[in-house]
């Protein structure tokens, strides 16, 4: 082997390296769900206090009117004016925006 192909070769390795470094930087990256349901919940407690919350800790697909993205699906219980409330939210996995909101 020659010194010229050793070289050849170990600079496409670095570059092909940078270059899947920054492809990698520039991909929006998924926020954890911990963080996501923190805002929910501080959105649910503009209006009062919550009993209880859960979020699942993987993403699913969410397709509405042909737009796909990645979402958390959890929940919001509360008591309103007596009465037992609950909501299922589902969230945008990068942005953390409730993308739909169900009341039970």
């Amino acid at each position: 082997m020659k010194t010229r192909d050793l070289f050849i070769g170990f600079t496409t390795g670095i570059a092909a390296g940078l270059l899947i470094r920054e492809v990698a930087k520039r991909i929006e990256p998924l926020k954890p769900a911990e963080l996501v349901l923190h805002g929910v919940k501080q959105s649910f407690k503009k209006e009062g206090p919550i009993d209880g919350s859960w979020i699942y800790m993987k993403t699913e697909g969410f397709n509405r009117q042909g737009i796909s993205t990645d979402v958390y699906r959890g929940g919001i219980s509360r008591v309103s004016e007596g009465e037992m409330e609950q909501f299922e939210f589902f969230a945008d996995a990068r942005t953390g925006t409730i993308v739909e909101l169900i009341k039970m």
